[in-house]
């Protein structure tokens, strides 16, 4: 039994003139269908709602105002839900539509939450259809792109694959559309690699993402030991091909170097509202001792947040050089009071607050990057 979550962009939902891809939908809700009956375990991704809404609504280029855009997945979100039910209720599979959006992975009770929701709709045999919650989410609180999404779901599930529907073949050395002659990346084992590569944010006009959003997914997902697919969903045999495990579109290696899912969580759901910047010693007992972050470490400060709030980590990089970020952690104090006490012993920093705990972060709450 695996566990298989399945993102579909807007440009496999729906046409470049909005109209719905009845027919591509239905053909991907059929290998659902197989899914199933093998009694893996499925989640769908999909995109599309404001596209449908761009339709109902006869809008000619997708809206640029949060207003508009969460209008028109108002409209949008129930049409294309419903047309999920119908071509999956053909091949017995019962469904659920799940709205997530950014708080609710970020916050660590909703995310708990969350994942609980999801498992048991799994362990019934249901298949979530997820989408973010467009009609709610904010410009500051959102996924931005649902190949972030989908790869959250991924991490949260602990999925065994993470497929990434798009209208080409996968990852290129160049955009296709621009460079046809721009060979097929096959395999990625090493995102250091693709720096030279041009992936670039080209979409369709009705979509957020592009190929840099995906493989920022798949450095996300391979991170957490989960192999990562880009692949064409327009191509009648590339999903099929995928889940036999043969070679199709651009397939990233899991990672050796695995988190919990609670670094995962930190690592890349929970948003950060400054930065701590540290010295040399710090960087070293963090990277070499496995130790806790102390306020003696601290060089500066960056931010307003409070305790209990993620913040950034970086190393200092001389003068008129950038700090060079090396992690995230969970801070134990404001910024306010670590300004105070930064570079200062531990016995200094329980002089200017009594009841201070040593750890400025302590180690089960931060993540190296």
């Amino acid at each position: 039994m695996r566990q298989i979550v399945i993102k579909l962009g807007s440009s496999i939902v729906a046409d470049a003139d909005g109209e719905l891809r009845r027919e591509v939908i239905g053909r991907l809700c059929a290998v659902v269908g197989e899914l199933r009956q093998a009694d893996d375990r499925v989640v769908l991704v999909s995109s599309g709602a404001i596209a449908r809404g761009m339709r109902v609504m006869e809008l000619t280029a997708r809206p640029r105002s949060i207003d508009e855009l969460q209008a028109a997945s108002a409209v949008g979100q129930g049409k294309l839900y419903r047309v999920y039910d119908e071509l999956l209720r053909e091949h017995a599979v019962t469904s659920a539509q799940v709205l997530l959006t950014f708080f609710d992975i970020s916050a660590r009770t909703h995310y708990l939450n969350a994942r609980r929701t999801l498992q048991k709709l799994l362990e019934w045999g249901v298949v979530p259809v997820i989408n973010e919650n467009d009609t709610t989410a904010t410009d500051e609180i959102s996924f931005g792109d649902n190949d972030f999404l989908a790869a959250q779901v991924a991490i949260l599930l602990g999925a065994d694959l993470l497929v990434l529907l798009t209208d080409i073949d996968g990852l290129h050395t160049a955009d296709p559309r621009l460079a046809p002659e721009a060979p097929l990346v096959e395999e990625v084992t090493d995102f250091e690699s693709l720096e030279p590569l041009e992936i670039g944010h080209t979409t369709s006009p009705l979509g957020s993402g592009g190929m840099r959003s995906k493989v920022v997914a798949a450095d996300m997902a391979t991170a957490a030991g989960i192999p990562t697919v880009i692949c064409s969903g327009l191509s009648p045999d590339a999903l099929p091909a995928v889940l036999r495990d043969e070679r199709e579109g651009t397939r990233f290696a899991p990672r050796a170097a695995r988190y919990s899912s609670f670094k995962l969580w930190l690592r890349y759901a929970k948003p950060s509202h400054g930065t701590l910047i540290i010295d040399r010693g710090a960087v070293r007992a963090l990277r070499e001792g496995g130790t806790s972050l102390l306020p003696v470490g601290i060089v500066e400060v960056t931010g307003t947040f409070g305790a209990g709030d993620a913040v950034d980590i970086a190393e200092a990089n001389g003068a008129g050089r950038p700090a060079r970020p090396i992690g995230k952690g969970i801070t134990n104090y404001s910024a306010s009071e670590l300004r105070k006490i930064k570079g200062m012993q531990s016995a200094a920093v329980r002089e200017i607050l009594p009841r201070a705990t040593e750890e400025a972060i302590h180690r089960d709450y931060l993540v190296l990057t």
